[in-house]
């Protein structure tokens, strides 16, 4: 079997990517990514995949058995498409089996809901592909959080529009995992799988990186409208609103779920004790 993951450049495809290498090997592990000379860690071979390239795209797959597709990141209105072009390319190249890393979310009512709606169109086309898939839908990344703590710090606090909603978080190395599995255990095919791990609220979160890190830091609720104007002013129209959706489902317990990841992969997904205290040493 050969199997390859889409947009290796990317956080998720370089880690899902080398979650299979290292439990596969590197000669049976092939990474695709628009610009392959950008890659030069993963030690297997990387080939074009641009996703608005239909005939590169196919050429890139011969010879592939299954296939990741690493949902990618374009607006919505081209997102649908662009995955498209993947699908049928994989069917045309002879690929046997997708494995799409979709998202939980908010389908409805949010300014993240156009985003989640396109990935639900997406699990639509690869069911209807007539190849054998299977679909994981992840929780949102914890790593931002830590990554923005020394923000948090600035301001002695975090602050958004979550209030009490639990969030079934999750880390990139366990997605990398399941998604390991979601590729090569055809039992689990024909399946849609929530991969998170344990929810949690703000105020948990708070005093998670409190004991990691010695910080001091409090929760404060805010309005999602406010929230959205906080955090367009700091990153833009587009990304801005998107994070306050993610918020907002939040707040409304969209995110707040058991999930499926010891089905998927055989063990439960790395508590936050856990993580955290790997943080901490």
């Amino acid at each position: 079997m050969t199997y390859a993951v889409t947009a290796v450049s990317g956080q998720l495809g370089r880690e899902i990517a080398r979650g299979l290498i290292s439990q596969l090997g590197d000669e049976t592990v092939i990474g695709l990514a628009r610009t392959p000379s950008k890659v030069t860690d993963l030690g297997v071979e990387v080939r074009p995949g641009d996703y608005d390239k239909p005939e590169q795209l196919q050429t890139s797959l011969a010879g592939v058995d299954a296939l990741v597709i690493v949902s990618g990141m374009a607006p919505p209105e081209d997102r649908i498409q662009q995955h498209r072009n993947v699908i049928d390319a994989a069917r045309t190249a002879g690929v046997k089996k997708l494995v799409y890393t979709s998202i939980l979310g908010p389908e409805v009512g949010t300014r993240f809901s156009p985003v989640v709606q396109s990935n639900r169109q997406t699990e639509a086309d690869i069911k209807n592909s007539g190849l054998n898939w299977a679909i994981g839908r992840n929780g949102i990344y914890i790593e931002p959080d830590i990554e923005y703590l020394e923000s948090y710090k600035a301001r002695g606090e975090i602050a958004n529009s979550a209030g009490g909603g639990k969030c079934g978080y999750t880390t990139r190395p366990e997605l990398a995992h399941a998604y390991a599995a979601l590729l090569t255990r055809d039992e689990l095919n024909g399946g849609t799988y929530d991969l998170n791990g344990t929810p949690i609220t703000q105020d948990q979160l708070a005093g998670y990186l409190n004991r990691a890190f010695d910080t001091h830091l409090t929760y404060r609720e805010m309005t999602p409208e406010a929230f959205v104007a906080d955090r367009t002013a700091e990153l833009g129209d587009f990304i801005g609103p998107i994070i306050g959706g993610i918020y907002q489902g939040i707040r409304q317990g969209v995110y707040d779920r058991r999930g499926a990841y010891a089905e998927v992969t055989g063990r439960p997904h790395q508590s936050w004790d856990d993580f955290f205290s790997t943080l901490r040493a």
